[in-house]
């Protein structure tokens, strides 16, 4: 009998939340090493670049004046979205807790928006992490896209998907999701 010419199946061992969170208390993990949980694999982040950096400090700040005491907003820190997945998106606003979120980390109820900046992993945000956040119901995404100079929002979530998309390379005064009658200021945020 002939081989047949079947193609190579490898086994993938996709961990839990709970497994990735023991993998790091083990050392597995370096403890400056950037990695994130999306749907069972551990991902490496992408270091971040001066242009990453300063336009995330600046959309932070930003965003921190414009929402004052009406919203959290937090900075890489993970979002649980499922047993299997736990992002660290750049930036989210999130709704007010009693216990500032020191009891358990953001869901996606929690989730006001969810910011990304994204230079050398724009086509990963756009193609893996925006499509995960809309599955698991996060209800407002905007992709700060550097290497376009774009901002793109991702709105109107319908049936896991987002319904409405547009972008623009001049952005101004926008409307926060959840927050009705604040706005951001995002003149100048790409230039």
């Amino acid at each position: 009998m002939g081989a047949i010419d079947t193609p190579l199946q490898l086994a993938r061992h996709r961990v839990t939340v709970d497994e990735y969170y023991r993998m790091a208390e083990a050392g597995i993990f370096s403890p400056d090493e950037r990695v994130e949980l999306i749907e069972g694999e551990v991902i490496d982040m992408a270091p971040q670049k001066s242009r990453h950096a300063s336009v995330l400090t600046e959309l932070l700040n930003r965003l921190a004046q414009a929402v004052g005491p009406a919203a959290r907003v937090a900075c890489q820190v993970p979002l649980n979205l499922s047993d299997r997945s736990e992002p660290e998106p750049d930036l989210m606003l999130l709704r007010p807790r009693e216990d500032r979120y020191r009891g358990s980390h953001p869901t996606p109820a929690d989730v006001l928006l969810l910011v990304e900046v994204a230079d050398s992993s724009l086509r990963y945000d756009r193609e893996v992490k925006v499509p995960l956040y809309a599955r698991h119901g996060v209800a407002e995404v905007w992709l700060v896209d550097l290497e376009s100079n774009r901002l793109r929002f991702f709105r109107q979530l319908q049936a896991a998907e987002y319904a409405e998309i547009s972008s623009t390379d001049t952005p101004g005064p926008t409307p926060l999701p959840g927050l009705p009658g604040l706005q951001v200021d995002l003149g100048g945020l790409l230039g």
